[in-house]
């Protein structure tokens, strides 16, 4: 069984926030929503569709002092495309960029032609995925949150205030049935998380989770995806 782990202009938006790295799970720290479609081919290639909505606030946020040590979300195509140049087993396929109200709406279709490119764009650091697959079966695990929780309850108030309209939604295609299970950073199964939406099997599986259930939680969560 072969084993592997990631490794690792458009708008006048810098948005810059207070993340480790750019990849799309250290995206989960900020006022923001994400739609993540996957395509997977029966040879580990496919495409990566990806949608998020960023808060207009956090691109004030990128003008404080002292915030230029953080590193930037891509925002304009051009964004993308130096991140990509990191990867060459990534390609940038569209990229379109809007205002609806309070929010900038990011959408961008990528293609990859092995499992390593998708992994090292969605965990830069190689730290929250894993992939372990054979002819027969294959396993991808990612961690949307170790679960660190939410300790100061005034900034719990907030946070819950700030990101109630804002979910994080992943999906992935199989080129045959397969499974999706949530589990907590021990592996284990538990209570299902509030307001989540689960399809565990099939062709198409995909989980739908409220942003400030991720940030809050204390037990971790994980996505594992089996085909």
């Amino acid at each position: 069984m072969k084993k592997l782990s990631s490794r690792s202009t458009g708008t006048r938006y810098t948005a810059k926030i207070f993340i480790l790295l750019f990849p799309l799970f250290f995206l989960l720290n900020s006022c923001l929503g994400i739609n993540a479609d996957i395509v997977l081919n029966q040879n580990g290639s496919g495409t990566l569709a990806l949608e998020y909505h960023i808060a207009k606030i956090l691109d004030s946020l990128g003008t404080l002092d002292g915030n230029e040590r953080w590193n930037t979300i891509p925002v304009g195509k051009a964004d993308f495309e130096r991140t990509l140049e990191r990867l060459p087993e990534m390609k940038l396929l569209s990229f379109s960029s809007k205002e609806n109200g309070k929010d900038l709406v990011i959408a961008a279709k990528m293609e990859f032609s092995s499992l390593q490119g998708l992994l090292g764009f969605l965990d830069a650091s190689g730290q929250r995925s894993s992939y372990s697959g054979s002819s027969s079966s294959h396993s991808l695990l990612l961690t949307f949150t170790e679960g660190s929780g939410i300790e100061n309850a005034s900034l719990d108030k907030l946070i819950a205030v700030i990101s109630e309209n804002y979910r994080v939604r992943m999906s992935m295609t199989f080129p045959r049935e397969g499974s999706l299970s949530i589990t907590d950073r021990q592996g284990m199964t538990g209570s299902p998380i509030r307001g989540s939406e689960i399809t565990t099997q099939g062709k198409k599986v995909s989980c739908s989770f409220p942003l400030y259930e991720i940030l809050a939680s204390k037990e971790g969560i994980n996505a594992v995806f089996r085909w």
